[in-house]
């Protein structure tokens, strides 16, 4: 088995979001057959490594750990990998490439973004280098500011976004609107789903962070919509205390 088609059959497994053999095509999965997928995603992951200008042991390691290869196959991975990382330029057009091919598959799209941030996070904090080379490649992936925003808040827990984009819901949305969409995206991204088939540890690992992460979002929404509530009724019961004391202030004597 060349080493592309077992690096495709473990992107299949890795990215696999459906019990396998049951039901229609997963919608998150690369294509079956699909070589091209393979190695933009092995390409995209060396060039990552070099987007701050070096690149470290640790950032292959992670990518390993999403992707492990046997012990004879890993020889002609680390040297495409290190052939791939040379230099960064030539990422926009893999990118592209199949951000063009699975724009209909953006939770697929998503699951590429988080191997990228696990082999950018590896050695440390995500560098400036790194930030950009993500934000552009999730750019060329058809993802908006927003969408962005909401993918790498679990990569940077002291900057997250506000919690309603965390959610991919209106702050007019109501509380009913808003649990559905905390129910939905837990179910989307919770690390039992990814233990049962099997996922790597990087994709375990990565669920754990963004459950969190939309947890954290529910929670700091409730607060601050009871918070708000509690403070409209304070005000109401302060509103009409002084109307009935300017009532009775204003009644007639001996009435």
């Amino acid at each position: 088995m060349s080493l592309w088609k077992r690096l495709l059959d473990l992107a299949g497994n890795a990215f696999h979001h459906a019990a396998p053999d049951v039901g229609p095509a997963d919608p998150c999965s690369p294509d079956p057959g699909d070589m091209e997928f393979a190695a933009a995603v092995v390409a995209l992951a060396a060039k990552m490594a070099r987007a701050d200008g070096k690149s470290t042991l640790d950032e292959a390691a992670a990518f390993r750990a999403a992707f492990p290869i046997s012990p004879d196959e890993r020889p002609m991975f680390d040297k495409l990998f290190a052939l791939a990382q040379e230099t960064v330029h030539g990422y926009e057009g893999y990118a592209r490439r199949i951000g063009k091919r699975y724009v209909a598959k953006p939770c697929l799209l998503e699951d590429v973004l988080d191997v990228l941030f696990s082999v950018a996070a590896a050695d440390g904090a995500i560098t400036d280098g790194e930030l950009t080379y993500l934000t552009r490649v999730a750019e060329l992936f058809g993802f908006t500011e927003t969408e962005f925003a909401r993918l790498s808040a679990p990569y940077f827990p002291d900057r997250a976004p506000d919690p309603y984009t965390m959610l991919s819901v209106s702050i007019q949305a109501s509380d009913e609107d808003i649990r559905k969409a905390w129910t939905r995206c837990v179910a989307e991204n919770h690390p039992d789903k990814f233990i049962a088939r099997g996922a790597p540890v990087e994709f375990i690992r990565a669920a754990h962070e963004k459950t969190a992460a939309i947890n954290a979002a529910y929670a700091q929404i409730k607060l601050s919509r009871k918070q708000k509530v509690g403070t409209a009724n304070a005000r109401e019961s302060g509103r009409a205390h002084s109307e009935s004391t300017r009532a009775y202030q204003n009644a007639p004597v001996g009435s």
